[in-house]
């Protein structure tokens, strides 16, 4: 997401600011749940799907469970560590 920062003299710069994403993705022919962290979910989700990741591939094709949106990599890494969690699992599956 870019915002305008008010410079002098009416000039305008953009500013770019970081968000991270924690992203829970299903397969569609197994059983299994993969929980990630990233700043742009949209190219990471395709490279599962594209096999492109060595701990997913046997695993694709994948549908999405959740996104979340976080201004910081430490929320992201927080709510990422309690999806992989076994509670968060179970929210998870439940989602389905």
């Amino acid at each position: 997401m870019a915002e305008l920062a008010d410079l002098p003299a009416g000039r305008q710069a953009r500013t770019t600011l970081a968000m991270f994403y924690t992203y829970a993705i299903r397969s569609i022919k197994r059983t299994y749940i993969y929980v990630g962290l990233t700043n742009n979910y949209v190219r990471r989700i395709k490279q599962h799907n594209n096999g492109k990741e060595i701990t997913t591939r046997p695993y694709a094709p994948f549908v999405t469970i959740i996104v979340e949106e976080y201004p910081t990599r430490f929320d992201a890494r927080q709510r990422e560590k309690y999806l992989k969690s076994g509670i968060g699992k179970e929210y998870l599956k439940k989602l389905k």
